[in-house]
């Protein structure tokens, strides 16, 4: 394998002191390792920044595996360590030392046990744990792009960039939202015809929005497209009320758009829950719904969801509105159907909260005093709505179709919980 196509790498450890070759010992589990795409490497790659797991082929490799541990971790600070044991020539118990040495450092880690005879879950283990790993390194390329500053009623979703790096890998780029006014300028009518035309021909009802409106949303996607492309990021969080106040206008088919091809982007310049959507979108490739929990009903366990925008794609059908506090612009009222949801939300100084339950959407709304797309949602579980009552983490939710909650706890448990 060339070595620049190498995605995961395995270090193989045996004790110098082995009479036997190490290619031979875990023959069959190291042929299996290559099938999965993960190739034997040496310990010079051991700084490189790709996975790298550790294969305990014998005992007597305890040092030799914790040492390059701690010299990983000091490039690599969150990433867990995962060894991979199997059934002979004390592989295990050099595993378990090896782990129990981690835990009393507080340093991240697990054994995958490969024995498909007493363990026959262990290959998808390990299929689930190189996704695991793939948005773990993700989010360390991810650039999200702030577009002015964060709204200032977001008194608890501040966040701190450096310690968003260090965290979570994610890097934010700060971008003047005078930029986005001064490039709306040279946004032509003939360049957004397209949009213009499928945006309106898609909608079953226009109400409040005039023409001239609903052309100069498009051209706020347009914009904000070309500062996408300029600057490189992956993502966008955009001061969106600034929009309302000086030009008029509204973001909110712009951020529906931009989520609906795949760039993930939030209202408001909410970095927390414009991470929190990445990293869902990372995971269940699909891009969440970010809204304000307007309503909550304790006996049935069910709150009411609202926002002026909405990806389009996760609709029935939409209306074209104009925005709920200002009557500006446009605003989206989107139909979701019925079925399985996930409702979570991230928080906390360092980002290493998580509030997050499975849940069910039952009804769509379409109250002229709430936002313009409404959900009525239902959580399933252990959780309870009244925790946000007691404990929130901030006033923006964030909600996938499908039942999630497994899944980012699985991943949350490994890469950010301690």
């Amino acid at each position: 394998m060339e070595e620049e196509k190498i995605k995961f790498g395995f270090i193989p450890a045996a004790s110098k002191i082995t009479t036997i070759s190490p290619d031979e010992i875990a023959k069959e589990i190291q042929i299996s390792l290559t099938q999965h795409d993960i190739y034997p490497v040496n310990e010079t790659w051991i700084n490189r920044s790709i996975p790298i797991l550790y294969l305990i082929l014998t005992g007597g490799t305890e040092q030799e595996i914790y040492k390059l541990i701690k010299e990983r971790k000091a490039l690599l600070n969150g990433e867990p360590n995962i060894l991979l044991a199997h059934p002979g020539n004390n592989s295990l118990p050099a595993s378990l030392e090896i782990l129990a040495r981690l835990n009393q450092e507080g340093i991240k880690g697990k054994i995958i046990y490969l024995d498909e005879t007493t363990n026959k879950d262990c290959w998808k283990t390990i299929e689930r744990t190189l996704k695991y790993f793939d948005v773990f390194y993700k989010l360390r390329r991810t650039r999200i792009g702030l577009i002015g500053e964060p709204s200032e009623w977001l008194i608890a979703s501040n966040v701190n960039s450096d310690m968003l790096k260090k965290n979570w890998g994610a890097e934010i780029i700060n971008i003047h939202i005078d930029e986005l006014k001064n490039m709306l300028h040279n946004i032509t009518d003939e360049e957004i015809e397209d949009e213009h035309f499928s945006f309106v021909n898609k909608a079953m009802n226009i109400k409040e929005p005039s023409k001239k409106e609903i052309r100069n949303v498009v051209k706020i996607y347009a914009a904000l497209k070309k500062l996408v492309d300029e600057y490189k990021i992956d993502s966008l969080s955009i001061r969106c009320f600034e929009l309302v106040t000086d030009l008029k206008t509204t973001g909110c088919f712009a951020l529906s758009k931009l989520n609906d091809i795949g760039i993930v982007a939030g209202c408001e310049g909410d970095i927390v829950s414009t991470l929190g959507m990445i990293w869902a979108s990372y995971l269940t490739d699909q891009i969440p719904w970010m809204a304000n929990p307007v309503r909550i009903d304790e006996q049935n366990n069910s709150l009411w969801l609202a926002h002026c925008t909405v990806p389009m794609g996760m609709v029935e059908n939409y209306k074209l509105r104009s925005h709920f506090e200002s009557g500006l612009g446009v605003g989206i009222e989107g139909e979701l159907s019925r079925g399985k949801a996930t409702l979570f939300r991230l928080g906390g100084t360092n980002l290493d909260k998580l509030w997050i339950s499975n849940a069910e959407i039952i009804q769509s709304g379409a109250e002229e005093n709430l936002c313009r797309t409404q959900a009525l949602v239902k959580l399933h579980g252990s959780y309870k709505v009244s925790d946000l009552l007691s404990e929130p983490l901030g006033n923006h939710m964030l909600l996938l179709r499908g039942n999630y909650a497994k899944e980012l706890l699985n991943w949350w448990e490994m890469f950010i919980g301690s």
